[in-house]
């Protein structure tokens, strides 16, 4: 009969801590459990003091901070836990499991500063989104109807998706990473999306004579 379970990480013998951090979380029963609960405890720690060492650049402090912190961590510990067998021994286990909490805390922070500082959209804001699109100086005289097609556009041109995506970007201006993080996609399928919405919307403002085609152009 064919050997149904798979081979096991391939941790350096010379390095029996992180063999005995993949083999208990690998496992079942009460040692898994004891292990996971150690490494939360590590991975909070980790989260704290690298949430502390941003607070000057993001203004967040206090519980507020505590709190990311904490989310960090208990993200960065399912994630860990979803990839330990991918763990191969290149660097010590610790050091591996530092890399999903950083990427958690960095994540986390950017988002939460934007969500609490992040502006409202104004009139006078919208009056900034044509240039956005395509539209120079001489086109943008009658301004004001501009805006208007630009925001029936938005609501009637794009995709949920696409809304989605251009609101969060343009309008709000979440940072990329955060988004990405958000929408559990990669930075790549968000710029292929930004593209076709404001190739959409570039091309509804040339279609009722808003912006000139880049063919009208160099006639």
């Amino acid at each position: 009969m064919c050997d149904t379970h798979s081979e096991p990480p391939a941790v350096p013998p010379g390095d029996p801590v992180s063999a005995g951090w993949v083999e208990a979380l690998t496992g079942d029963g009460a040692q898994r459990e004891d292990s996971i609960a150690r490494l939360h405890v590590l991975l909070v720690k980790i989260a704290r003091s690298e949430a502390l060492r941003r607070s000057g650049l993001n203004g967040i402090v206090g519980q507020e901070l505590d709190d990311v912190a904490c989310q960090a961590a208990d993200d960065a510990l399912l994630s860990i836990l979803r990839r330990v067998t991918d763990f191969r021994g290149e660097s010590k286990f610790m050091t591996w499991a530092y890399k999903f909490v950083i990427f958690e805390v960095s994540n986390k922070l950017s988002r939460h500063a934007w969500r609490r500082d992040s502006p409202q959209w104004d009139e006078a804001s919208w009056e900034l989104l044509p240039a956005r699109l395509g539209a120079g100086p001489e086109e943008m005289a009658e301004s004001r109807e501009l805006v208007e097609v630009v925001r029936a556009a938005v609501d009637g041109e794009l995709t949920v998706h696409q809304r989605r995506v251009f609101v969060a970007i343009v309008l709000e201006g979440m940072p990329l990473d955060s988004l990405v993080a958000e929408l559990g996609t990669n930075r790549n399928a968000i710029y292929k999306t930004m593209f076709d919405a404001r190739r959409k919307l570039h091309a509804h403002l040339i279609t009722r004579g808003y912006v000139t085609s880049r063919l009208e152009r160099d006639a």
